[in-house]
């Protein structure tokens, strides 16, 4: 990730709050095949689950748990990678992996919202704002349907998969007026255990984690203040969202000037 001073973000805390609001990841992999039956360089649109000992920590990683349908190319790209050297499931990948998050509000800046810099000199060009953190790690590997391990990591991870997003992105918490969470409990165990052997398992713990938040900051104050009110009168959810984004990200900024 190309990280500008200005638009990186270091708070490890506000690094794995947007992967908890944001669980869809792109995992990415390069893993050569001597026999080419396999792109060295897949990826694929995973929701995960982000575990972490202490949430008051200001430096723990954590540790991403996801599953992919087995019949995914990388699915088979990574099983047959580890048992062509021999290695049971729940086995590590030699390469390292990259898991990639987007925040929801991203946008296009037109020209058009730079009030300041455009009318005294021209020299404005289109940009796009948006914030993004990318994880990257060693991982596990749970492929062996057979293999108990595989069995109690799946079990744990779809609980714990669709408890989170059934009350932190459906907000199901049971709360007035809000119904229930659906529990995989819910569905029969014969059919939860069937599809369970259709998927594998993937447990990567963060050893590298990084981020940005590309606001606007470098702007001038002049600047920030158009984009704000640009984006405030597109009169959309996103708009609404990129404008309070960018306002706070600029006050953020001037604050730590004021500081240093």
């Amino acid at each position: 990730m190309y990280l500008r001073a200005v638009h990186a973000e270091t708070s490890i805390p506000i690094l794995r709050q947007l992967i908890i609001d944001n669980p869809l990841g792109v995992l990415t992999t390069a893993i050569p095949h001597a026999s080419k039956r396999y792109p060295t360089i897949l990826s694929s649109h995973i929701p995960w689950v982000l575990d972490v000992q202490n949430p008051e920590s200001e430096t723990e990683l954590g540790t991403l748990r996801g599953h992919l349908a087995r019949p995914n190319p990388q699915s088979k790209s990574m099983s047959e990678h580890l048992e062509s050297r021999s290695q049971p499931s729940g086995s590590f990948l030699e390469e390292e992996v990259l898991v990639s998050f987007t925040a929801p509000a991203h946008h296009y800046v037109t020209p058009k919202f730079y009030t300041e810099t455009k009318p005294q000199s021209g020299k404005v060009v289109p940009t796009w704002n948006y914030a993004a953190a990318q994880a990257y790690g060693r991982a596990r590997i749970f492929f062996d349907p057979k293999a108990p391990e595989t069995g109690a990591f799946l079990s744990k991870q779809i609980r714990a998969l669709s408890q989170h997003v059934e009350e932190t992105v459906m907000k199901y918490d049971g709360g007035e007026g809000r119904p229930k969470a659906w529990q995989v409990d819910d569905a029969p165990e014969n059919y939860i255990g069937l599809l369970q052997k259709g998927i594998i398992g993937i447990e990567i713990d963060i050893e590298r984690l990084e981020g940005k938040f590309k606001m606007s900051q470098e702007m001038g104050a002049g600047d920030r203040e158009g984009i704000v009110n640009g984006f405030a009168k597109l009169e959309t959810d996103v708009g609404d969202r990129m404008s309070e984004t960018v306002k706070r990200r600029g006050e953020m900024k001037d604050a730590a000037g004021k500081k240093s």
